[in-house]
């Protein structure tokens, strides 16, 4: 399994996201533009000292991600999903794709990976918008690993 963020915004996150990535052995996928530093004071501290355990790889464009990506199956996670996380199979070999925290995801990366592979994560209607994006990201991480009875752990 991969984590993919597209263009993420707030290294808080992506530090988090990148400390649920070393407990799980996932590969963390970042699309620039982002606007800070990689090794910015709060990416690291929010990713504490696991940044050495993770798997990452920065790409400049989502096309550059994609060139050598597209061959994978993926799925975006986003509030306008049709169909719930929980309602699809998820393998391990899958990649999941968030997008920036204000936005989402790009009509390009919809169209590459196909309106059938966007899923949502569901929240009590008439509250949130959205969860937070490092909330997301390990929400459909450890479905996945619940869904493969958590082999190799």
């Amino acid at each position: 399994m991969e984590v993919t963020l597209y263009q993420p915004q707030i290294p808080q996150n992506v530090g988090s996201i990148a400390r649920t990535c070393a407990a799980t052995a996932i590969k963390l996928n970042l699309i620039r533009p982002f606007p800070f530093d990689i090794s910015a004071k709060a990416v690291k501290r929010a990713g504490l000292d696991y940044w050495p355990l993770v798997k990452w790889e920065v790409f400049e464009s989502w096309e550059d991600y994609w060139r050598s990506n597209k061959d994978k199956n993926h799925w975006i996670i986003e509030t306008f999903g049709k169909r719930s996380l929980f309602e699809v199979r998820l393998h391990l070999d899958d990649v999941l794709v968030f997008g920036k925290e204000t936005t989402g995801v790009s009509e390009e990366v919809i169209d590459c990976i196909g309106g059938n592979g966007v899923v949502f994560i569901p929240v009590l209607k008439n509250t949130v918008r959205s969860l937070n994006l490092s909330n997301c990201v390990a929400i459909a991480v450890y479905e996945c690993l619940r869904q493969q009875e958590f082999r190799g752990f």
